[in-house]
Order: structure tokens, then C-alpha cells, then sequence
């Protein structure tokens, strides 16, 4: 049985949701960002007693088909992202049709109407906030992450950076309170 769960991002969100289909001795054949594939057949009162479990945490089983597919599109973002290997070529509306297999046109209008955002901003808010977290990190210099996230040069990444948060990223770097959203929450 494949369940779809809405908010599971990171490796951490998949350890998290693991533990609770083993506390709940449900069976698990794959797991993966946004679902999870049981071994069995799940009764309507275990289903019920692993959404409560889940919403808990922060997590959601996911019923609506359009729900489902806006979760994945995120996840592949999410994933893509946090790659770090991201080209100065690459095109996000390719990208999605490959991995869904549907053309760039409906994915894009299912995300847009239901998400508020379009596509390409949602791409965009993801890459700074990686752009953020890794600026935090110190590990690498904003050369080494523009290239890491795709963008043709440090002025694009700063230019881009300012627009969304406001901020150049030496100042967000020197500001008291350095601001990073959950990727779950952007």
C-alpha cells in the first residue's frame, strides 16, 4: 500500500516518519521523500491512528491526487536543491517533465493555483534558502555556491538574494538575527 505524506523534506523527516510506523508496528517495504510503500494492507482505524500520529509531528497523509502530485513537484525542488549540483543550464520546467513524466504547462497551473506561486519563484526561494543555510556553514565562498546552485555569476546570486530577503548576503551574514525558513515552509 503507497501512502503519500505531505511535509517530509530531508532524510531527518524520513528517520522521523520511519519511527513512527515502527512505534505504530506498521511494516515499511520504501520509504522515501513524500512516501512511504507498506508491506501490507493498513485497517481505516490504523490509518487514522497513524494520521493523528503523523499530524503530530508535523506530517499529514496525504488523500487528494492534486495534493499529491504538488507534493512530489516540491520534493523533486526540494531534492534538486539540496543537491548543491545544480548547472548554469539547467531548466526547471525540463527537469519536471522528465521526472513526472507530464507536460510543463499542467504541472506548472496545478502548482500555481493551488500553491499561489509560481514555479520558477517556488525554485527560486528554495536556492535561497540553501543559498542561506550554506553562507551559515562557512564552507564555502559565494563563487563556490553560486556555482553550486546554478547561477551564471556572484552578481545573479546577489542580485536575486537582495530582491527576496531584502538583504545582500554580506549583510544577512552580518545581521544579529539571520532569518531561514523551514523548506517546508516556503
Amino acid at each position: 500500500m503507497k501512502i503519500s505524506i505531505k511535509n517530509m523534506v530531508c532524510n531527518r523527516c524520513i528517520s522521523a516518519v520511519e519511527a513512527i510506523f515502527d512505534e505504530l508496528k506498521i511494516e515499511v517495504s520504501n520509504i522515501n521523500l513524500g512516501e512511504v510503500e507498506t508491506k501490507n494492507e493498513i485497517s481505516e482505524k490504523d490509518l487514522e491512528q497513524l494520521d493523528s500520529k503523523l499530524k503530530s509531528t508535523g506530517f499529514e497523509i496525504l488523500e487528494d491526487s492534486s495534493k499529491k502530485q504538488i507534493e512530489k513537484i516540491k520534493n523533486l525542488i526540494i531534492q534538486k536543491t539540496s543537491e548543491e549540483d545544480i548547472s548554469d543550464d539547467f531548466i526547471i520546467s525540463e527537469f519536471l517533465s522528465s521526472e513526472l513524466n507530464k507536460d510543463y504547462s499542467a504541472i506548472s497551473k496545478l502548482f500555481s493555483q493551488n500553491e499561489n506561486v509560481t514555479l520558477e519563484q517556488y525554485f527560486i526561494l528554495q536556492k535561497i534558502e540553501k543559498v542561506k543555510e550554506l553562507l551559515l556553514y562557512k564552507e564555502f565562498n559565494l563563487t563556490e555556491i553560486s556555482q553550486k546552485l546554478g547561477y551564471k555569476s556572484v552578481q545573479h546570486l546577489s542580485n536575486q538574494f537582495k530582491k527576496i530577503t531584502g538583504f545582500s548576503p554580506t549583510q544577512f551574514l552580518n545581521a544579529k538575527e539571520k532569518k531561514r525558513i523551514a523548506l517546508d515552509k516556503v
